[in-house]
């Protein structure tokens, strides 16, 4: 990674690789089935994807581009274009009730973050940018942001991933995310009695039951579920996006998230006018 990716996205420190998970040969082959279904044109996307994300990292958020500035010269013509439709296919779930997720479900744009709770970056855009993408465009019925636990920092990130996923079974996921993010933390910040304390702050009602579901096989396949996700496209870093199927990585300013939200909008009026028209009518009341 260049000087300039590294003050905009973590990677795992001392050659750390992901997880791999031991199957039995009988649960191997039906991956392995399962994986040659997915056919060449899902190979394709996620190639592109992945190089998306590392071309992304490697900018470092520096540059100031006019094909970054001025979205709508090339939003319908991007030869890639369909790729990052399909891309957006198979990662925006637009599930009605996600409690990982903010924003109408059929809103023109998806906006997928892939992070990790020890990621100081991650932190970054929680606290600056992503309160300024739901005041002007989740409130606004445009954009829904939907997260994903992406833990690569070993047991706390696993930890805190859980507990994070254990809180959204009571409705307070993005209380607890913020109470996270509020500043950088690491290692024995994130053991499981100062996670319970989190909660407790983020207004989680019932502490026993999110110590049970925090510790539950189904909380350890949510996150695996995430983080399987993010690997089959080729994130290996955080926090990477994906905004309309449309790869983002790093810290990256507020000018570039408003970029590519707009250009993605505008790849959606172009399919669906009547819906851009719908979606550029003032909303009121946050999203859901």
């Amino acid at each position: 990674m260049s000087s300039s990716s590294k003050k905009n996205a973590r990677t795992p420190k001392n050659g750390q690789k992901a997880p791999t998970n031991k199957k039995s040969p009988a649960a191997s082959s039906t991956t392995g089935r399962r994986l040659a279904a997915v056919g060449a044109g899902a190979a394709l996307v996620v190639a592109v994807v992945a190089a998306g994300l590392a071309i992304a990292k490697g900018s470092g958020g520096s540059d100031d581009r006019d094909d970054r500035a001025k979205p709508a010269a090339t939003a319908s013509a991007d030869p890639q274009q369909s790729l990052f439709d399909e891309a957006e296919r198979m990662t925006s779930r637009r599930e009605k009730d996600d409690p990982l997720a903010l924003g109408k479900p059929d809103a023109p744009v998806v906006l997928v973050e892939y992070a990790d709770y020890q990621c100081s970056f991650c932190g970054r855009f929680t606290r600056e940018s992503q309160p300024e993408l739901i005041k002007k465009y989740v409130d606004e019925g445009v954009l829904r942001i939907e997260f994903r636990n992406f833990p690569i920092f070993g047991d706390p990130s696993q930890r805190a991933a859980r507990a994070s996923w254990a809180a959204g079974r009571q409705g307070r996921f993005w209380q607890f995310h913020d109470e996270l993010y509020a500043k950088t933390r690491k290692g024995d910040a994130l053991a499981e009695d100062k996670l319970v304390d989190l909660a407790r702050t983020a207004g989680v009602g019932d502490l026993d039951r999110f110590r049970a579901d925090m510790k539950s096989d189904a909380s350890e396949e949510a996150v695996k579920k995430d983080q399987q996700e993010g690997y089959r496209l080729g994130v290996s870093s955080t926090p990477s996006f994906l905004v309309g199927g449309r790869p983002l990585a790093g810290a990256q300013p507020m000018k570039e998230f408003e970029a590519a939200i707009e250009q993605a909008r505008l790849v959606k009026a172009a399919k669906s006018p009547q819906d851009a028209k719908d979606s550029a009518k003032p909303k009121g009341g946050p999203g859901a």
